[in-house]
Protein backbone atom coordinates (compact mmCIF):
# COMPACT_ATOMS: atom_id res chain seq x y z
CA UNK A 1 0.00 0.00 0.00
CA UNK A 2 1.19 3.22 -1.22
CA UNK A 3 1.35 6.48 1.08
CA UNK A 4 -1.40 8.11 -0.75
CA UNK A 5 -3.14 5.30 -0.57
CA UNK A 6 -2.98 5.34 3.00
CA UNK A 7 -4.10 8.61 3.35
CA UNK A 8 -6.83 8.28 1.50
CA UNK A 9 -7.98 5.30 2.79
CA UNK A 10 -7.49 7.04 6.29
CA UNK A 11 -9.55 10.09 5.11
CA UNK A 12 -12.51 7.93 3.90
CA UNK A 13 -12.14 5.74 7.39
CA UNK A 14 -12.82 9.16 9.32
CA UNK A 15 -15.34 9.87 7.41
CA UNK A 16 -17.08 6.79 7.36
CA UNK A 17 -17.07 7.38 11.39
CA UNK A 18 -18.34 10.73 11.41
CA UNK A 19 -21.36 9.76 9.31
CA UNK A 20 -21.89 6.66 11.28
CA UNK A 21 -21.37 8.81 14.46
CA UNK A 22 -23.90 11.30 13.32
CA UNK A 23 -23.06 14.09 15.52
CA UNK A 24 -22.03 16.58 12.65
CA UNK A 25 -24.17 17.20 9.63
CA UNK A 26 -23.15 15.20 6.63
CA UNK A 27 -22.56 17.90 4.20
CA UNK A 28 -20.37 19.32 6.60
CA UNK A 29 -18.48 15.99 6.99
CA UNK A 30 -18.17 15.74 3.32
CA UNK A 31 -16.71 19.16 3.19
CA UNK A 32 -13.98 18.43 5.54
CA UNK A 33 -13.45 14.79 3.71
CA UNK A 34 -12.29 17.42 0.60
CA UNK A 35 -10.30 19.67 2.80
CA UNK A 36 -8.12 16.88 4.37
CA UNK A 37 -8.08 15.54 0.69
CA UNK A 38 -6.56 19.09 -0.57
CA UNK A 39 -4.21 19.25 3.07
CA UNK A 40 -2.58 16.01 2.56
CA UNK A 41 -2.44 16.28 -1.27
CA UNK A 42 -4.54 13.15 -2.70
CA UNK A 43 -7.07 16.18 -4.30
CA UNK A 44 -5.25 18.48 -6.61
CA UNK A 45 -6.46 21.83 -6.08
CA UNK A 46 -7.58 22.12 -9.49
CA UNK A 47 -10.18 19.37 -9.53
CA UNK A 48 -10.85 20.20 -5.82
CA UNK A 49 -14.72 21.73 -6.77
CA UNK A 50 -15.15 20.12 -10.20
CA UNK A 51 -17.83 18.08 -8.64
CA UNK A 52 -19.94 20.57 -7.76
CA UNK A 53 -19.83 21.14 -11.69
CA UNK A 54 -20.68 17.44 -12.61
CA UNK A 55 -23.43 16.16 -13.83
CA UNK A 56 -25.09 14.55 -11.49
CA UNK A 57 -25.30 17.51 -9.22
CA UNK A 58 -27.36 19.37 -11.48
CA UNK A 59 -29.84 16.33 -12.46
CA UNK A 60 -30.61 15.99 -9.03
CA UNK A 61 -30.83 19.21 -8.07
CA UNK A 62 -33.25 19.74 -11.47
CA UNK A 63 -35.06 16.96 -10.32
CA UNK A 64 -36.18 17.89 -6.85
CA UNK A 65 -37.82 21.43 -8.71
CA UNK A 66 -39.52 19.26 -11.02
CA UNK A 67 -40.95 17.04 -8.30
CA UNK A 68 -41.79 19.60 -6.13
CA UNK A 69 -43.57 21.78 -9.60
CA UNK A 70 -45.65 18.45 -10.42
CA UNK A 71 -46.07 18.34 -6.26
CA UNK A 72 -48.10 22.04 -5.91
CA UNK A 73 -49.51 21.85 -9.18
CA UNK A 74 -52.48 19.29 -7.71
CA UNK A 75 -52.24 16.92 -10.89
CA UNK A 76 -51.97 13.94 -8.43
CA UNK A 77 -54.67 14.81 -6.43
CA UNK A 78 -57.12 15.41 -8.83
CA UNK A 79 -56.29 11.72 -11.01
CA UNK A 80 -56.61 10.07 -7.41
CA UNK A 81 -59.84 11.94 -6.64
CA UNK A 82 -62.22 9.36 -7.86
CA UNK A 83 -60.52 6.53 -6.37
CA UNK A 84 -60.53 8.21 -2.80
CA UNK A 85 -64.20 7.79 -1.51
CA UNK A 86 -63.70 3.97 -2.84
CA UNK A 87 -60.70 3.27 -0.12
CA UNK A 88 -62.79 3.15 2.85
CA UNK A 89 -60.95 0.48 4.67
CA UNK A 90 -56.99 -0.35 5.71
CA UNK A 91 -57.06 -3.29 3.97
CA UNK A 92 -57.69 -1.50 0.80
CA UNK A 93 -55.95 1.95 1.02
CA UNK A 94 -52.89 0.38 2.03
CA UNK A 95 -52.22 -1.52 -1.28
CA UNK A 96 -53.67 1.45 -3.61
CA UNK A 97 -51.34 4.02 -1.80
CA UNK A 98 -48.40 2.04 -1.89
CA UNK A 99 -49.17 1.77 -5.97
CA UNK A 100 -49.62 5.05 -6.51
CA UNK A 101 -46.57 6.09 -4.79
CA UNK A 102 -44.43 3.61 -6.33
CA UNK A 103 -45.97 4.77 -10.04
CA UNK A 104 -45.13 8.34 -8.85
CA UNK A 105 -41.54 7.25 -7.59
CA UNK A 106 -40.88 5.81 -11.51
CA UNK A 107 -40.88 9.70 -13.06
CA UNK A 108 -40.07 12.09 -10.31
CA UNK A 109 -37.43 11.97 -7.54
CA UNK A 110 -38.98 9.54 -4.19
CA UNK A 111 -39.04 11.89 -1.93
CA UNK A 112 -40.58 13.80 -4.23
CA UNK A 113 -43.78 11.66 -5.04
CA UNK A 114 -43.53 10.76 -1.21
CA UNK A 115 -44.35 14.02 -0.33
CA UNK A 116 -47.03 14.56 -3.15
CA UNK A 117 -49.36 11.55 -1.72
CA UNK A 118 -48.18 11.58 1.77
CA UNK A 119 -50.81 15.08 2.51
CA UNK A 120 -53.66 12.36 0.83
CA UNK A 121 -52.68 9.77 3.16
CA UNK A 122 -53.56 12.26 5.90
CA UNK A 123 -56.62 13.36 4.85
CA UNK A 124 -57.98 9.62 4.40
CA UNK A 125 -56.43 8.66 7.45
CA UNK A 126 -58.52 11.65 9.48
CA UNK A 127 -61.66 10.75 7.49
CA UNK A 128 -61.96 7.35 7.53
CA UNK A 129 -60.24 6.51 11.52
CA UNK A 130 -57.09 4.76 9.95
CA UNK A 131 -54.26 5.17 12.13
CA UNK A 132 -51.13 7.41 9.58
CA UNK A 133 -48.69 4.57 10.72
CA UNK A 134 -50.31 2.02 9.26
CA UNK A 135 -50.06 3.74 6.24
CA UNK A 136 -46.85 6.32 5.96
CA UNK A 137 -44.34 3.36 6.78
CA UNK A 138 -45.13 1.20 3.78
CA UNK A 139 -45.96 4.08 1.11
CA UNK A 140 -41.91 5.83 2.33
CA UNK A 141 -40.56 2.19 1.53
CA UNK A 142 -42.44 1.99 -1.70
CA UNK A 143 -41.22 5.09 -3.29
CA UNK A 144 -37.78 3.68 -2.39
CA UNK A 145 -38.86 0.44 -4.21
CA UNK A 146 -40.53 3.00 -7.18
CA UNK A 147 -37.75 4.75 -7.85
CA UNK A 148 -35.08 1.58 -8.52
CA UNK A 149 -37.50 1.18 -12.05
CA UNK A 150 -35.94 4.69 -13.54
CA UNK A 151 -32.61 6.46 -14.02
CA UNK A 152 -34.58 9.63 -11.92
CA UNK A 153 -36.22 7.64 -9.58
CA UNK A 154 -33.83 7.97 -7.30
CA UNK A 155 -29.83 9.15 -6.51
CA UNK A 156 -28.18 5.79 -6.62
CA UNK A 157 -29.10 5.12 -10.07
CA UNK A 158 -28.17 8.45 -10.98
CA UNK A 159 -24.03 8.20 -9.60
CA UNK A 160 -24.04 4.55 -10.37
CA UNK A 161 -24.96 5.40 -14.69
CA UNK A 162 -21.87 8.03 -13.88
CA UNK A 163 -19.30 5.32 -12.32
CA UNK A 164 -20.54 2.85 -15.64
CA UNK A 165 -19.62 5.93 -18.20
CA UNK A 166 -15.84 5.76 -16.18
CA UNK A 167 -15.80 2.40 -16.99
CA UNK A 168 -17.21 1.44 -20.09
CA UNK A 169 -17.35 4.86 -21.69
CA UNK A 170 -21.55 4.18 -21.70
CA UNK A 171 -24.13 5.46 -19.17
CA UNK A 172 -26.81 3.46 -18.46
CA UNK A 173 -30.39 4.62 -20.36
CA UNK A 174 -33.55 6.06 -18.84
CA UNK A 175 -35.22 2.93 -18.39
CA UNK A 176 -32.41 0.43 -18.25
CA UNK A 177 -33.09 -0.28 -14.51
CA UNK A 178 -36.78 -0.95 -15.32
CA UNK A 179 -36.57 -5.31 -16.03
CA UNK A 180 -34.77 -5.54 -12.50
CA UNK A 181 -36.39 -2.35 -10.80
CA UNK A 182 -40.35 -3.58 -11.50
CA UNK A 183 -39.74 -7.33 -10.30
CA UNK A 184 -38.42 -5.75 -7.27
CA UNK A 185 -41.46 -3.12 -7.26
CA UNK A 186 -43.76 -5.70 -7.87
CA UNK A 187 -42.96 -8.30 -5.06
CA UNK A 188 -42.31 -5.04 -2.87
CA UNK A 189 -45.95 -3.99 -3.44
CA UNK A 190 -47.20 -8.35 -2.87
CA UNK A 191 -45.43 -7.86 1.13
CA UNK A 192 -46.47 -4.41 1.88
CA UNK A 193 -50.29 -4.75 1.11
CA UNK A 194 -50.07 -7.32 3.97
CA UNK A 195 -47.23 -6.91 6.41
CA UNK A 196 -48.23 -3.22 7.05
CA UNK A 197 -50.00 -5.91 9.93
CA UNK A 198 -46.22 -6.31 11.03
CA UNK A 199 -46.57 -2.51 12.83
CA UNK A 200 -47.23 -2.18 16.15
CA UNK A 201 -50.77 -1.07 16.29
CA UNK A 202 -51.78 0.26 19.50
CA UNK A 203 -49.80 3.38 20.27
CA UNK A 204 -51.43 6.98 19.31
CA UNK A 205 -49.06 9.96 18.38
CA UNK A 206 -47.91 11.38 15.16
CA UNK A 207 -50.56 12.65 13.04
CA UNK A 208 -53.17 11.33 15.43
CA UNK A 209 -52.25 13.88 17.91
CA UNK A 210 -51.72 16.38 15.23
CA UNK A 211 -54.81 16.33 14.10
CA UNK A 212 -56.63 16.77 16.65
CA UNK A 213 -54.48 19.90 17.91
CA UNK A 214 -55.77 22.16 15.40
CA UNK A 215 -59.66 22.60 14.70
CA UNK A 216 -60.99 23.30 11.18
CA UNK A 217 -60.10 26.18 9.49
CA UNK A 218 -62.68 29.16 8.07
CA UNK A 219 -62.38 31.40 5.60
CA UNK A 220 -64.33 33.84 3.44
CA UNK A 221 -64.25 33.35 -0.74
CA UNK A 222 -66.38 35.12 -3.13
CA UNK A 223 -68.36 33.33 -5.81
CA UNK A 224 -67.31 35.49 -9.30
CA UNK A 225 -69.32 35.34 -12.41
CA UNK A 226 -66.88 33.18 -14.11
CA UNK A 227 -66.68 30.42 -11.68
CA UNK A 228 -68.51 27.16 -12.75
CA UNK A 229 -70.70 27.18 -9.85
CA UNK A 230 -72.24 30.74 -10.73
CA UNK A 231 -76.08 29.15 -11.14
CA UNK A 232 -75.48 25.41 -9.14
CA UNK A 233 -76.73 24.22 -5.88
CA UNK A 234 -74.76 24.67 -2.74
CA UNK A 235 -75.11 20.81 -2.89
CA UNK A 236 -73.10 20.43 -6.02
CA UNK A 237 -70.50 22.71 -4.53
CA UNK A 238 -70.38 19.99 -1.07
CA UNK A 239 -70.65 17.24 -3.44
CA UNK A 240 -67.23 19.09 -5.22
CA UNK A 241 -65.41 19.23 -2.41
CA UNK A 242 -66.60 15.09 -1.38
CA UNK A 243 -68.37 16.50 1.61
CA UNK A 244 -64.96 17.38 3.36
CA UNK A 245 -66.05 21.48 3.43
CA UNK A 246 -68.81 22.80 5.28
CA UNK A 247 -70.53 26.30 4.48
CA UNK A 248 -71.23 27.79 7.01
CA UNK A 249 -72.81 30.95 6.19
CA UNK A 250 -73.79 32.39 3.08
CA UNK A 251 -74.37 36.27 2.56
CA UNK A 252 -75.86 37.84 -0.66
CA UNK A 253 -76.62 41.66 -0.73
CA UNK A 254 -75.50 42.12 2.78
CA UNK A 255 -77.86 39.68 4.43
CA UNK A 256 -76.83 36.74 6.13
CA UNK A 257 -78.31 33.37 5.13
CA UNK A 258 -77.25 31.82 7.79
CA UNK A 259 -76.24 27.61 6.75
CA UNK A 260 -77.61 26.98 3.43
CA UNK A 261 -79.83 24.30 2.48
CA UNK A 262 -78.55 21.96 -0.05
CA UNK A 263 -80.93 23.26 -2.70
CA UNK A 264 -80.07 26.79 -2.17
CA UNK A 265 -79.02 28.30 -5.55
CA UNK A 266 -75.46 29.88 -5.83
CA UNK A 267 -75.33 33.46 -6.99
CA UNK A 268 -72.68 35.16 -8.78
CA UNK A 269 -70.96 37.79 -5.94
CA UNK A 270 -71.97 35.14 -3.33
CA UNK A 271 -69.61 35.52 -0.45
CA UNK A 272 -68.99 31.89 1.78
CA UNK A 273 -67.77 31.51 4.76
CA UNK A 274 -66.37 27.38 4.65
CA UNK A 275 -65.44 25.11 7.01
CA UNK A 276 -62.68 23.04 6.62
CA UNK A 277 -58.79 21.48 6.51
CA UNK A 278 -56.41 23.66 4.66
CA UNK A 279 -56.09 21.41 2.06
CA UNK A 280 -59.58 20.67 1.41
CA UNK A 281 -60.31 24.41 1.20
CA UNK A 282 -57.15 25.53 -1.23
CA UNK A 283 -58.69 22.33 -3.19
CA UNK A 284 -62.15 23.46 -3.08
CA UNK A 285 -60.91 27.23 -3.87
CA UNK A 286 -59.26 26.49 -6.73
CA UNK A 287 -61.45 24.23 -8.51
CA UNK A 288 -64.50 26.31 -7.84
CA UNK A 289 -62.70 29.15 -9.64
CA UNK A 290 -63.25 31.28 -6.10
CA UNK A 291 -61.26 34.31 -4.72
CA UNK A 292 -60.33 34.73 -1.20
CA UNK A 293 -62.06 37.89 0.53
CA UNK A 294 -59.01 37.85 2.87
CA UNK A 295 -56.48 38.62 0.12
CA UNK A 296 -56.43 42.62 0.03
CA UNK A 297 -54.24 44.70 -1.50
CA UNK A 298 -51.63 46.05 0.49
CA UNK A 299 -50.85 49.29 -1.78
CA UNK A 300 -47.68 48.21 -2.42
CA UNK A 301 -47.07 46.37 -5.96
CA UNK A 302 -45.33 43.17 -4.41
CA UNK A 303 -45.11 40.63 -7.11
CA UNK A 304 -46.99 37.39 -6.06
CA UNK A 305 -43.77 35.00 -6.66
CA UNK A 306 -42.07 37.28 -3.51
CA UNK A 307 -45.06 36.67 -1.23
CA UNK A 308 -45.15 33.31 1.34
CA UNK A 309 -47.84 31.70 3.52
CA UNK A 310 -47.60 31.05 6.93
CA UNK A 311 -49.57 29.15 10.13
CA UNK A 312 -48.97 31.24 13.44
CA UNK A 313 -50.57 31.36 16.94
CA UNK A 314 -51.60 34.75 18.01
CA UNK A 315 -50.54 34.86 21.84
CA UNK A 316 -51.54 36.18 24.63
CA UNK A 317 -49.30 39.45 24.15
CA UNK A 318 -50.50 39.77 20.84
CA UNK A 319 -51.82 43.33 20.04
CA UNK A 320 -54.29 41.48 17.93
CA UNK A 321 -56.46 39.88 21.10
CA UNK A 322 -59.86 41.74 21.39
CA UNK A 323 -59.53 43.59 18.14
CA UNK A 324 -60.42 42.68 14.53
CA UNK A 325 -58.70 42.39 11.20
CA UNK A 326 -60.51 45.08 10.06
CA UNK A 327 -60.14 47.19 12.83
CA UNK A 328 -56.06 46.36 13.35
CA UNK A 329 -55.49 47.16 9.59
CA UNK A 330 -53.29 44.31 9.08
CA UNK A 331 -53.09 44.48 5.09
CA UNK A 332 -52.61 48.78 5.45
CA UNK A 333 -50.67 49.08 7.64
CA UNK A 334 -48.77 45.58 8.30
CA UNK A 335 -48.99 44.16 4.45
CA UNK A 336 -50.60 41.22 5.84
CA UNK A 337 -53.64 39.11 4.47
CA UNK A 338 -55.39 37.22 6.76
CA UNK A 339 -56.53 34.16 5.25
CA UNK A 340 -58.31 31.68 7.22
CA UNK A 341 -58.69 31.36 11.10
CA UNK A 342 -59.28 27.99 13.67
CA UNK A 343 -60.31 28.64 17.13
CA UNK A 344 -60.32 25.18 19.19
CA UNK A 345 -63.83 24.27 20.37
CA UNK A 346 -65.66 26.81 18.61
CA UNK A 347 -67.36 27.78 14.87
CA UNK A 348 -66.94 30.40 12.79
CA UNK A 349 -69.81 32.08 11.51
CA UNK A 350 -69.14 35.48 10.84
CA UNK A 351 -66.96 37.55 8.20
CA UNK A 352 -63.56 37.35 8.83
CA UNK A 353 -62.79 41.21 8.89
CA UNK A 354 -65.51 41.74 11.79
CA UNK A 355 -64.03 38.46 13.98
CA UNK A 356 -62.73 39.34 17.32
CA UNK A 357 -59.32 38.18 17.41
CA UNK A 358 -58.89 35.87 20.47
CA UNK A 359 -55.56 34.15 22.28
CA UNK A 360 -55.21 30.66 21.31
CA UNK A 361 -56.64 31.27 17.90
CA UNK A 362 -54.22 30.11 14.73
CA UNK A 363 -54.65 32.20 11.76
CA UNK A 364 -53.35 31.38 8.02
CA UNK A 365 -51.43 34.95 6.86
CA UNK A 366 -50.13 35.70 3.62
CA UNK A 367 -47.05 38.35 3.20
CA UNK A 368 -44.18 38.98 1.31
CA UNK A 369 -41.83 36.57 2.58
CA UNK A 370 -38.21 39.02 3.32
CA UNK A 371 -40.87 41.09 5.90
CA UNK A 372 -43.48 38.50 7.20
CA UNK A 373 -40.74 36.74 9.94
CA UNK A 374 -39.91 40.66 11.52
CA UNK A 375 -44.06 41.12 11.24
CA UNK A 376 -45.25 38.25 13.04
CA UNK A 377 -42.43 39.28 15.79
CA UNK A 378 -44.09 42.80 16.02
CA UNK A 379 -47.41 41.03 16.02
CA UNK A 380 -46.87 38.58 18.58
CA UNK A 381 -47.96 35.46 17.03
CA UNK A 382 -46.02 32.52 17.26
CA UNK A 383 -45.25 30.71 13.84
CA UNK A 384 -46.17 27.02 13.60
CA UNK A 385 -44.11 24.54 12.10
CA UNK A 386 -43.82 24.33 8.01
CA UNK A 387 -46.73 22.54 6.77
CA UNK A 388 -46.45 23.52 3.23
CA UNK A 389 -49.71 25.31 3.04
CA UNK A 390 -51.01 26.09 -0.36
CA UNK A 391 -54.18 27.79 0.35
CA UNK A 392 -53.86 31.70 -0.98
CA UNK A 393 -50.98 30.16 -3.59
CA UNK A 394 -52.49 27.99 -5.45
CA UNK A 395 -51.16 27.28 -9.09
CA UNK A 396 -53.14 24.25 -9.83
CA UNK A 397 -52.59 23.18 -13.29
CA UNK A 398 -51.58 19.74 -15.74
CA UNK A 399 -48.58 21.59 -17.72
CA UNK A 400 -45.92 20.90 -14.97
CA UNK A 401 -46.85 17.10 -15.09
CA UNK A 402 -46.84 17.67 -19.20
CA UNK A 403 -43.78 18.98 -19.13
CA UNK A 404 -42.19 16.14 -17.02
CA UNK A 405 -43.83 13.66 -19.64
CA UNK A 406 -42.16 15.43 -22.43
CA UNK A 407 -38.81 15.31 -20.64
CA UNK A 408 -39.15 11.68 -19.85
CA UNK A 409 -39.71 10.97 -23.60
CA UNK A 410 -37.06 13.27 -25.07
CA UNK A 411 -34.26 11.64 -22.79
CA UNK A 412 -36.03 8.28 -23.84
CA UNK A 413 -35.82 8.53 -27.29
CA UNK A 414 -32.13 9.66 -26.42
CA UNK A 415 -32.85 13.26 -28.14
CA UNK A 416 -31.24 15.31 -25.51
CA UNK A 417 -28.76 14.50 -22.73
CA UNK A 418 -30.51 13.41 -19.40
CA UNK A 419 -28.80 16.75 -17.23
CA UNK A 420 -30.18 19.59 -20.57
CA UNK A 421 -33.54 17.75 -20.49
CA UNK A 422 -34.00 18.37 -16.45
CA UNK A 423 -32.24 21.50 -16.49
CA UNK A 424 -34.98 22.49 -19.15
CA UNK A 425 -37.32 21.22 -17.37
CA UNK A 426 -36.47 22.83 -14.32
CA UNK A 427 -36.01 26.41 -16.51
CA UNK A 428 -39.63 25.95 -18.01
CA UNK A 429 -41.44 25.09 -14.35
CA UNK A 430 -40.11 28.26 -13.65
CA UNK A 431 -40.90 29.75 -16.70
CA UNK A 432 -44.46 28.99 -16.28
CA UNK A 433 -44.84 29.97 -12.58
CA UNK A 434 -45.36 26.95 -11.31
CA UNK A 435 -42.87 27.53 -8.77
CA UNK A 436 -41.30 30.62 -7.56
CA UNK A 437 -37.81 31.15 -7.21
CA UNK A 438 -37.94 30.83 -3.61
CA UNK A 439 -40.19 27.51 -3.88
CA UNK A 440 -37.40 26.57 -6.14
CA UNK A 441 -34.64 27.05 -3.79
CA UNK A 442 -36.64 25.54 -0.81
CA UNK A 443 -37.17 22.09 -2.81
CA UNK A 444 -33.36 21.74 -3.65
CA UNK A 445 -31.59 19.58 -0.47
CA UNK A 446 -28.62 21.25 -0.58
CA UNK A 447 -27.06 19.49 2.03
CA UNK A 448 -27.64 16.37 -0.64
CA UNK A 449 -25.64 18.60 -3.27
CA UNK A 450 -23.02 19.97 -1.05
CA UNK A 451 -22.63 16.59 -0.10
CA UNK A 452 -21.78 14.90 -3.89
CA UNK A 453 -19.90 18.09 -4.76
CA UNK A 454 -17.69 17.35 -1.93
CA UNK A 455 -17.71 13.47 -2.27
CA UNK A 456 -16.69 13.18 -5.99
CA UNK A 457 -13.34 14.55 -5.74
CA UNK A 458 -12.92 12.36 -3.09
CA UNK A 459 -14.07 9.27 -4.72
CA UNK A 460 -11.96 9.88 -7.75
CA UNK A 461 -9.08 10.26 -5.73
CA UNK A 462 -9.15 6.55 -4.48
CA UNK A 463 -9.47 5.61 -8.26
CA UNK A 464 -6.53 7.45 -8.85
CA UNK A 465 -4.61 6.13 -6.11
CA UNK A 466 -4.78 2.85 -7.56
CA UNK A 467 -6.77 2.37 -4.37
CA UNK A 468 -10.21 0.78 -6.18
CA UNK A 469 -8.04 -1.79 -7.34
CA UNK A 470 -6.08 -2.76 -3.86
CA UNK A 471 -9.54 -3.18 -2.49
CA UNK A 472 -11.43 -5.31 -5.29
CA UNK A 473 -8.05 -7.15 -4.89
CA UNK A 474 -9.08 -7.86 -1.02
CA UNK A 475 -12.93 -8.33 -2.08
CA UNK A 476 -12.15 -10.82 -4.65
CA UNK A 477 -9.91 -12.97 -2.23
CA UNK A 478 -12.81 -12.90 0.17
CA UNK A 479 -15.38 -14.10 -2.47
CA UNK A 480 -13.31 -16.86 -4.00
CA UNK A 481 -15.08 -19.83 -4.34
CA UNK A 482 -17.77 -18.48 -4.58
CA UNK A 483 -20.26 -19.04 -7.65
CA UNK A 484 -21.04 -15.65 -9.83
CA UNK A 485 -24.15 -15.24 -8.04
CA UNK A 486 -23.06 -15.36 -4.35
CA UNK A 487 -20.52 -12.52 -5.42
CA UNK A 488 -23.11 -10.37 -6.83
CA UNK A 489 -25.17 -11.23 -3.23
CA UNK A 490 -22.31 -10.24 -1.64
CA UNK A 491 -22.02 -6.73 -3.19
CA UNK A 492 -25.98 -6.07 -3.09
CA UNK A 493 -25.69 -7.06 0.73
CA UNK A 494 -22.53 -5.08 1.86
CA UNK A 495 -24.20 -1.65 0.34
CA UNK A 496 -27.84 -2.18 2.09
CA UNK A 497 -25.82 -2.77 5.41
CA UNK A 498 -23.72 0.05 4.96
CA UNK A 499 -26.66 2.32 3.37
CA UNK A 500 -28.44 3.18 6.57
CA UNK A 501 -25.12 4.45 8.50
CA UNK A 502 -24.37 6.60 5.65
CA UNK A 503 -26.03 8.63 2.33
CA UNK A 504 -26.99 6.32 0.21
CA UNK A 505 -25.02 9.16 -2.55
CA UNK A 506 -21.73 8.37 -0.67
CA UNK A 507 -22.77 5.04 -0.12
CA UNK A 508 -22.68 4.48 -3.98
CA UNK A 509 -19.67 7.04 -4.72
CA UNK A 510 -17.61 5.07 -2.31
CA UNK A 511 -18.64 1.38 -3.20
CA UNK A 512 -19.43 1.74 -7.11
CA UNK A 513 -16.18 2.24 -8.60
CA UNK A 514 -14.91 -1.33 -6.41
CA UNK A 515 -17.71 -3.11 -7.55
CA UNK A 516 -16.90 -2.35 -10.94
CA UNK A 517 -13.17 -3.06 -10.30
CA UNK A 518 -14.39 -6.28 -8.33
CA UNK A 519 -16.32 -7.49 -11.35
CA UNK A 520 -13.49 -6.88 -14.23
CA UNK A 521 -11.09 -8.86 -11.52
CA UNK A 522 -13.49 -11.79 -11.47
CA UNK A 523 -13.59 -11.50 -15.32
CA UNK A 524 -17.44 -11.07 -14.93
CA UNK A 525 -19.62 -7.99 -16.82
CA UNK A 526 -19.36 -4.74 -14.62
CA UNK A 527 -22.88 -3.87 -15.44
CA UNK A 528 -24.53 -6.69 -12.89
CA UNK A 529 -22.27 -5.08 -10.23
CA UNK A 530 -22.75 -1.88 -10.49
CA UNK A 531 -27.20 -2.59 -10.59
CA UNK A 532 -26.37 -4.68 -7.45
CA UNK A 533 -24.68 -1.43 -6.07
CA UNK A 534 -27.46 0.53 -6.99
CA UNK A 535 -30.41 -1.29 -5.87
CA UNK A 536 -28.71 -2.05 -2.48
CA UNK A 537 -27.95 1.35 -2.04
CA UNK A 538 -31.06 2.56 -2.44
CA UNK A 539 -33.27 -0.02 -0.08
CA UNK A 540 -32.43 1.30 2.93
CA UNK A 541 -35.25 -0.30 5.15
CA UNK A 542 -34.18 -0.74 8.48
CA UNK A 543 -33.53 2.72 9.91
CA UNK A 544 -35.31 6.23 9.85
CA UNK A 545 -31.86 8.08 9.36
CA UNK A 546 -30.64 6.36 6.40
CA UNK A 547 -33.07 7.73 3.74
CA UNK A 548 -34.73 11.00 3.60
CA UNK A 549 -38.20 9.27 3.02
CA UNK A 550 -37.89 7.12 5.71
CA UNK A 551 -37.31 10.11 7.74
CA UNK A 552 -40.13 12.24 6.79
CA UNK A 553 -42.88 9.72 7.93
CA UNK A 554 -41.16 9.18 11.05
CA UNK A 555 -42.74 12.02 12.86
CA UNK A 556 -46.62 12.39 11.04
CA UNK A 557 -46.66 8.06 11.57
CA UNK A 558 -45.58 8.39 15.41
CA UNK A 559 -42.94 5.68 14.89
CA UNK A 560 -39.98 4.90 16.78
CA UNK A 561 -36.40 3.83 15.59
CA UNK A 562 -37.55 0.23 16.29
CA UNK A 563 -40.27 0.04 14.18
CA UNK A 564 -38.52 0.35 10.73
CA UNK A 565 -36.60 -3.28 11.15
CA UNK A 566 -40.46 -4.98 11.66
CA UNK A 567 -41.56 -4.04 8.63
CA UNK A 568 -37.80 -3.45 6.69
CA UNK A 569 -36.23 -6.79 7.23
CA UNK A 570 -38.17 -9.28 5.37
CA UNK A 571 -38.81 -6.44 2.71
CA UNK A 572 -35.36 -6.23 2.59
CA UNK A 573 -35.05 -10.18 2.14
CA UNK A 574 -37.09 -10.11 -0.12
CA UNK A 575 -35.11 -7.76 -2.34
CA UNK A 576 -32.12 -10.04 -2.00
CA UNK A 577 -34.04 -12.52 -3.15
CA UNK A 578 -35.71 -10.90 -6.33
CA UNK A 579 -32.92 -8.58 -6.97
CA UNK A 580 -30.06 -10.72 -7.56
CA UNK A 581 -31.32 -13.61 -10.06
CA UNK A 582 -32.99 -10.83 -11.72
CA UNK A 583 -30.11 -8.69 -12.20
CA UNK A 584 -28.02 -12.01 -13.39
CA UNK A 585 -30.91 -12.72 -15.96
CA UNK A 586 -31.39 -9.28 -17.39
CA UNK A 587 -27.50 -8.28 -17.20
CA UNK A 588 -25.38 -11.28 -17.84
CA UNK A 589 -22.37 -12.21 -15.35
CA UNK A 590 -20.20 -13.39 -18.45
CA UNK A 591 -17.54 -11.00 -18.86
CA UNK A 592 -17.79 -8.80 -22.22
Amino acid sequence: MTLDQSLVFGILGVTVGLFAWGRLPYDLVALLALLAGLVCGVIPAQQAFSGFSDDIVIIIAAALVVSAAVARSGAVEAAMRPLLPRLTTVQVQVPVLVAAVMVASVFTKNIGALAIFMPVALQLARRTGTAPRALLMPMAFASLLGGLVTLIGTSPNIIVSRVRTEITGQPFGMFDYAPVGLAIAAAGLVFLSFGWRLLPGGRKGGADAAASAIEAYTTEARLPPASPLAGQTVGELLALSEGRIAVATLLRDRIRRGTPPADWILRADDLLILEGDPEELESLVARAGLTLVGEKPTGEDIPEEAKTVVEGVITAESPLVGATPAGAALAARFGISLLAVSRRGERIVQRLNQLKLRRGDVAILKGEASRLPDTLAALRILPLTERGLALGRSRRSWLPALVLLGTMGLVALNLVPVVVAFFGAAVAMLALRALTPQEAYQAVEWPVIVLLGALIPVSEAVSRTGGTELIAGWLSGAVEGLPPLGALGLIMLVAMAVTPFLNNAATVLMLGPIAGSLAQRLGLSPDAFLMAVAVGAACDFLTPIGHQCNTLVMGPGGYRFGDYWRLGLPLSVIVLLVGVPMIALVWPLAGR
